[in-house]
């Protein structure tokens, strides 16, 4: 067999051969943002003499253990976190010029956590197919996104941007490099699950990416989740007062342990379960999380939702989606505390500004949810945390999708729109078809280690064999037509054709719709 090396614009690398494509795991593609470094924009490798070894994954950024890795029996112990974590995972069935589509995969997480090397991610299964994939980690937590300009000064001004940034740097290494291991930099896809799917919206939004990718499959994740500067000012407030450095004092804040900014972390965490008016002001209506995208920055100019209804992303054709009931992970996780909130602060805050009101809200949803209710509702039942999985599912996941299709199509641009409405028999039932279960179908991986604790073994596979090949189909054309499933027109804001995607997938035309039209001058 030969030699499995690759010359990238850093030196060599030698991969191995596993699950019948080649593999080369670990690959940097920017230098270590460690040290004066640390939350400053990624800078070119400055490579490395000699062949280096690629046969294992990276080490990952620093933070808490997420849910995703909770219930996939993955810890923190397993996998050696490091700053240095800036490598991707290319898997290909060939290095030769075969100019394959690739697809760049995002990992979610909150953007607090995840890394790229869960073996729910493992590209095996595209590289069969003819596709290149790879999949990269990013700064996460206090690593990657806390603006620390209004504390510390100029030159932190992109600070609260770095984890994008490295996701535009991975991209950019792509373009150098990925021919050399039989792929088209001419053909990228980039796709990603929750903060990866917030992340490829964001990417839509950036013009650094511009260029960099020709394709973009937001999975329950699209353009709304970003902080305005004045929102992650106070977040950095009240994260430099958990660990103890005063503003200004920017060699305290390089000195930081790992441990103490991850303490940090778990500080803010503790605010938001408090209903984080303290830490997002009165104003805020997004999503509620202490880390984000942060824009009006050189990196981000716009909200990305408005860069994109501006035109930002034309001429990239988009395949979005969510899960039916995306929220049920997160109540299964969370204690009964807090589920008793109806209504969370930032829901509470977009009604008032809007002049709408929370019961109203509610009562619209309790109709819904009713088992008297018109077919095609969600939940047969209104209970309290009903009415929260609905209503939070909608809020943050199914609307801003539709949104973001919707602003594609408002620029000529083509635009899908899935819905994943397989029911997982996991946790009794418990979790339906929630957040991040689409994932192992996506890839085809109902095998891989962990997969069964969403699935409960039962995953069809015959949904997977089709979703993947959909999937592959939208890198390879553009297009997400594929002969296993019926045909999918592309959405509008009239029939809004959507791909119901479960045992026996369906087209339905704006399913849904009733909530839908309730978000209408909200999102």
């Amino acid at each position: 067999m030969p030699e499995l090396v690759a010359q990238t614009t850093s030196g060599k690398v030698r991969g191995t051969e596993k699950m019948d494509c080649l593999q080369f795991r670990g690959v940097p593609f920017a230098a270590p943002p460690v040290g004066a470094r640390r939350w400053k924009s990624p800078e070119p490798h400055e490579g490395w003499g000699g062949v280096r070894e690629t046969t294992e994954f990276g080490p990952i950024c620093p933070q808490v253990t997420g849910t995703l890795e909770r219930l996939g029996g993955e810890r923190r112990q397993v996998h050696p976190m490091n700053e240095d974590c800036l490598t991707l995972n290319v898997f290909t069935p060939a290095l030769d010029d075969g100019k394959r589509p690739v697809m760049l995969w995002i990992h979610g997480g909150a953007f607090s956590t995840g890394s790229a090397r869960l073996p729910w991610y493992y590209g095996h299964n595209f590289a069969r197919d003819g596709v290149v994939l790879v999949s990269t980690n990013y700064r996460v937590s206090a690593f990657g996104f806390l603006h620390l300009e209004e504390a510390f000064g100029e030159e932190f001004r992109e600070s609260g941007t770095v984890g994008t940034q490295d996701q535009i740097a991975a991209l950019a290494w792509l373009r150098d490099n990925i021919a050399v291991f039989g792929g088209d930099p001419g053909n990228i896809t980039i796709f990603g699950e929750s903060a990866g799917g917030m992340s490829v919206g964001t990417l839509l939004a950036a013009p650094a990416a511009k260029g960099l990718f020709h394709k973009a499959i937001p999975q329950s994740g699209a353009a709304h989740s970003s902080h305005p500067r004045s929102v992650a000012a106070r977040v950095a407030e009240r994260f430099c007062a958990e660990v103890g450095v005063a503003p200004g004092d920017a060699n305290a804040l390089r000195a930081l342990p790992v441990e103490s900014i991850l303490e940090g972390v778990n500080q803010l965490g503790q605010v938001i379960a408090s209903d984080n008016k303290d830490l997002f002001g009165e104003e805020f209506a997004g999503f509620a999380m202490p880390f984000q995208p942060v824009f009006a920055g050189d990196v981000l100019p716009q909200y990305p939702i408005d860069a994109i209804r501006n035109g930002s992303g034309a001429g990239i054709p988009t395949l979005a989606g969510t899960t039916l009931e995306e929220w049920k992970l997160f109540t299964l996780m969370a204690g009964p505390e807090a589920l008793r909130v109806r209504a969370p602060r930032p829901l509470r805050n977009l009604l008032e500004k809007a002049g709408r009101s929370v019961d109203e809200l509610v009562a619209a949803y309790e109709q819904r949810l009713d088992p008297r209710a018109e077919e095609g509702a969600d939940v047969p039942s209104g209970s309290e945390v009903d009415l929260r999985n609905a209503i939070e599912t909608d809020r943050i996941f199914r609307i801003p999708a539709i949104r973001l299709a919707e602003a594609q199509i408002a620029n000529d641009t083509p635009a899908w729109m899935y819905r994943f409405d397989w029911k997982t028999p996991a946790f009794g039932g418990r979790m339906g078809a929630c957040h991040a279960l689409e994932i192992p179908f996506v890839f085809d991986n109902l095998s891989a280690p962990g997969a069964d604790v969403f699935t409960g073994n039962a995953g069809p596979p015959e949904l997977a064999t089709n979703m993947h090949a959909a999937w592959v189909a939208f890198a390879k054309t553009g297009d997400p037509n594929t002969d296993g499933l019926p045909d999918w027109p592309a959405y509008d804001t009239e029939r809004r054709a959507t791909m119901l995607l479960d045992a026996e997938c369906r087209v339905a035309d704006d399913p849904g719709g009733d909530a839908r039209r309730l978000w209408n001058g909200l999102l």
